[in-house]
């Protein structure tokens, strides 16, 4: 490989001033991308970084780039921190179609989110127990010019006010969880902005381009790092073609950037459909029917604190083997850009709920074990199978002709992300109001590797 000038893109933050403990400080994270094709090296035409916790996007293009994120910051200090109880203003605004408000929790508590309209109709409302740290969220506003947003703790309110100068619609309000970031780790940035904003621990896209292939890839930077894009697509992953844990050997799945274990988990002991899967320090499973065959085939049903072995920690291990973590949201939605043929990586219809895309749930399903023409192509590798789901009282559902996948990203506090293939649908749904008492199917995710 050749030694390739670097273009380096200087990008200033969003301004972001807090009124607490603030001093100033001027670091600077070095994002370095490079790509192989299996283990060759391949030239990345550009490369697109896109903000998910702020919104905003930005373009680097050959020869090799490098990302400098420069930008004036400031810490809270750690006593003053435990006192602020915050709201920061939702970026962007005024709002076309969607923003991002923050809030900063000093301790572990509830915290009740109400939005308004002018007249003090309240249009949503919703509570959750949020951990010490700040927290995002995704608002889509529902009619109304001036809406204010206002979180409650402790008995401190703290409001906004959100600008929505979209098109109106019938459309409701709705209010996504999107992540946190400890608070030892909060960085609060000040500036200006010019095409891209940025705050240490945002959640980045990073989409390299090459032809006309894509390959996707998130992390939340604190520091410089390098990336390395993987261009190979479904075959095993390199390096690691199996998988052993707990007594099962797994094929894996490379999808670019992504690697994934090719079958559902099928981890643990199975307990009857009618009982609840409890905290017991066991890996308690579900299968279809109860027949210990089913898990056998399409893997076992699990409830989601099973799953997440009782943490609310996007992206945790979980059931998961060691080195690999239970996909989130926004993972999710990469491997459905990857997969479907007309929306790419990075679309805004990935963000939409219900049924999306175009022929992604074609993409991903097998082509044998679907009722009557509901087999896919399995152009992508994944090799979804039917294998149903136990819903909340006890119940199975599904069996045959639907699958149903969990996310590690909390929508609220008794709900969750989910993804539903159907026999007779060539999308892929996209759901948030999943009680976490169903059980549904899990894939797991390789850790990435960033140097």
């Amino acid at each position: 490989m050749g030694v390739a000038m670097k273009i380096k893109i200087i990008i200033t933050s969003l301004a972001f001033t807090l009124a607490y403990g603030l001093y100033s400080q001027k670091p600077t994270l070095e994002i370095t991308f490079t790509a192989i094709d299996i283990a060759a090296y391949v030239k990345i035409d550009s490369i697109k970084v896109m903000n998910r916790t702020q919104g905003g996007d930005t373009v680097l293009h050959y020869p090799d780039t490098i990302l400098v994120l420069d930008f004036p910051t400031g810490m809270y200090d750690d006593e003053t921190e435990h006192r602020g109880f915050e709201v920061f203003q939702n970026y962007p605004n005024p709002v076309k179609d969607q923003t991002t408000v923050s809030l900063c929790v000093p301790e572990k508590d509830r915290v009740l989110l109400v939005v308004s309209d002018m007249l003090g109709k309240v249009i949503l409302k919703t509570e959750s127990v949020l951990e010490e740290g700040t927290h995002s969220f995704r608002f889509t506003p529902g009619k109304g010019n001036l809406l204010f947003f206002t979180a409650r703790w402790r008995g401190y309110s703290k409001c906004i006010k959100i600008l929505f100068v979209g098109t109106y619609s019938a459309r409701t309000a709705s209010l996504e969880y999107t992540g946190s970031m400890p608070s030892q780790l909060q960085f609060k940035a000040s500036g200006v902005t010019l095409d891209f904003a940025f705050t240490p621990g945002d959640t980045l896209l990073y989409i390299g381009y090459k032809d006309t292939l894509q390959s996707g890839m998130l992390d939340s930077p604190l520091e410089s790092s390098e990336y390395t894009y993987q261009f190979a697509t479904n075959i095993p992953c390199p390096g690691t073609p199996t998988v052993e844990y707990e007594g099962q050997v797994y094929n894996t799945i490379q999808i670019f950037s992504q690697c994934w274990l090719k079958e559902n988990l099928n981890a643990g002991t199975m307990v009857p459909g009618f009982s609840q899967q409890l905290d017991n320090d066991i890996i308690e499973k579900y299968c279809q029917l109860n027949d210990t065959s089913y898990c056998n085939t399409y893997g076992g049903l699990y409830q989601w604190d099973e799953m997440m072995q009782y943490t609310a920690l996007q992206g945790t291990q979980g059931i998961c083997p060691p080195g690999w973590h239970l996909p989130a949201d926004e993972e999710w939605k990469i491997l459905e850009g990857a997969a479907d043929s007309l929306y790419r990586i990075g679309d805004p219809e990935w963000d939409i709920r219900g049924y999306r895309g175009w022929d992604t749930g074609n993409n991903l399903k097998t082509t044998y074990g679907w009722p009557g023409n509901g087999g896919g192509t399995d152009l992508s590798g994944f090799s979804i199978l039917p294998g149903g789901y136990r819903k909340y009282d006890g119940t199975f559902h599904g069996g045959d002709y639907n699958a149903e996948f969990w996310t590690s990203t909390e929508d609220l506090t008794n709900t969750a992300w989910r993804r539903r293939i159907d026999f007779d649908n060539p999308k892929i749904s996209r759901n948030y109001n999943s009680f976490k008492q169903y059980g549904f199917s899990v894939r797991c995710i390789r850790d990435e590797i960033i140097n």
